[in-house]
């Protein structure tokens, strides 16, 4: 019955006994079974390791069994951190193609003119993307990392962006959390969502991309400058895993007409993402970086999150915060 929560049977009977007959020691146990003391033994430390039973020195076999009620609740703990994890690890995996994508495009010529195209220069990269908001049927997916845009950038896209939504498409972008500490990204982005568009925001994102009608992509070949070009893709397997992407970092990104979200931690998402980087020991302008922020701001995040942590230490402060459960043990091989 409970081998969904990862417990084989000879173990599940054994617990079961042990609730019964908690004056039953290892032999009795085996006799009860009709097993041996060595695989009543190894039962009793699978049952160990997964809570289920504790240490006693005054019960016979060893161990006591754990109250059914708690140690159900400790299983179902332990199931949901794995698939937290599971989720993670998928998360990750996405990320990562999407940067693969991007790098490989940036010293690789495409193989295929169908499948793969590329675009050089500002200049071209701003004519295409012309092209596909006028050609687009259903649907725009944007990633738009970079907290503060340049506002004659922002002035030149509202044109093609209000066709677009004037023509019934759906338009779904995901900025950075901090566009809202810059006023002209902030107001462009209000203006978007007046006219329909659906924005949402999140801590960082992983790559810049621009999916039209789920058939075709543009990521930039250099993630450190996108002016210097583009990559147009077209592969159905590829496209495929990078709207995956996308969806999910849609469905945990925060509605732009919420506002700044805090977490039960106490933390918002810049504070959780920032926390976790300054973990993985990354320096204040690449934290900067991937929150879209300027360096003086990284500084004041991380001098305020170590204080809040009473850490002395970039290393001192990714303890604590794995104590304080700030970031899951698991999270931390993530990226």
């Amino acid at each position: 019955m409970l081998d969904i929560l990862g417990l084989d049977a000879l173990s599940e009977e054994i617990y079961r006994l042990m609730l019964t007959h908690p004056d039953k020691g290892v032999e009795g146990l085996a006799g009860l079974v009709g097993t041996t003391e060595t695989q009543v033994r190894r039962a009793l430390e699978r049952l160990s390791e997964l809570s289920l039973v504790s240490t006693s020195e005054q019960d016979l076999s060893g161990f006591r069994a754990v109250n059914p009620e708690t140690a159900m609740e400790l299983l179902l703990t332990q199931q949901q951190s794995e698939l937290a994890a599971a989720q993670m690890r998928l998360d990750a995996t996405k990320a990562a193609a999407a940067k693969l994508v991007a790098a490989y495009a940036s010293f690789c010529p495409p193989y295929d003119d169908r499948d793969f195209e590329r675009l050089i220069g500002p200049e071209e990269i701003r004519q295409r993307l012309a092209g596909f908001a006028a050609s687009a049927e259903t649907e725009v997916m944007t990633f738009a990392p970079g907290g503060a845009h340049p506002e004659e950038e922002l002035v030149a896209s509202r044109t093609p962006n209000a066709r677009l939504l004037e023509r019934g498409l759906r338009m779904r972008t995901v900025y950075l959390d901090s566009l809202r500490n810059h006023q002209p990204t902030y107001h462009h982005v209000r203006w978007l969502s007046d006219r329909g568009a659906e924005v949402r925001t999140a801590a960082s994102l992983p790559v810049r991309m621009v999916i039209v009608d789920r058939r075709q992509a543009v990521l930039p070949l250099r993630n450190a400058d996108a002016r210097v070009g583009a990559v147009v893709i077209r592969s159905e397997a590829t496209v495929a895993a990078l709207c995956a992407l996308f969806e999910s970092k849609w469905e945990k990104a925060t509605p732009f007409s919420s506002g700044p979200v805090v977490d039960d931690r106490g933390l918002s998402s810049q504070e959780a993402e920032a926390i976790r980087l300054l973990a993985e020991g990354l320096t204040d302008q690449a934290i900067a970086k991937r929150l879209g922020v300027s360096d003086r701001t990284a500084r004041r995040i991380a001098a305020e999150l170590m204080e809040r942590l009473n850490a002395r230490s970039r290393f001192e402060a990714g303890v604590r915060a794995v104590q304080r459960g700030w970031i899951p043990l698991v999270e931390q091989a993530r990226d």
